[in-house]
């Protein structure tokens, strides 16, 4: 019979700042690859946000994430999400 296969990594979890600039990074290159395969930044933007929506509904539910979103308005127009704020 074989051993089963374990993914848990055999260091400490990374603190979370760490791991939200680690998944940034990677979200970066898929993103970087999906556009050099030829897949509009729109889709990949919808795409991404019905992904990312997906998930926190699935890990807090529906009433939590809405009330996560009711802030975003005002963020989106104080420029929190701008490139150009961003990369500073």
């Amino acid at each position: 019979m074989s051993q089963p296969i374990s993914y848990a990594p055999d260091r400490a979890p990374l603190p979370d700042h760490e791991q939200k600039q680690a998944a940034l990074s990677y979200l970066n290159e898929a993103w970087a690859e999906a556009r050099h395969d030829g897949v509009d930044g729109d889709c990949l933007a919808q795409a991404s946000l019905f992904a990312a929506f997906a998930e926190l509904v699935g890990t807090y539910g529906e009433d939590a994430v809405a009330k996560f979103v009711e802030g975003f308005p005002g963020r989106i127009r104080n420029g929190e999400f701008s490139v150009s704020l961003a990369r500073q």
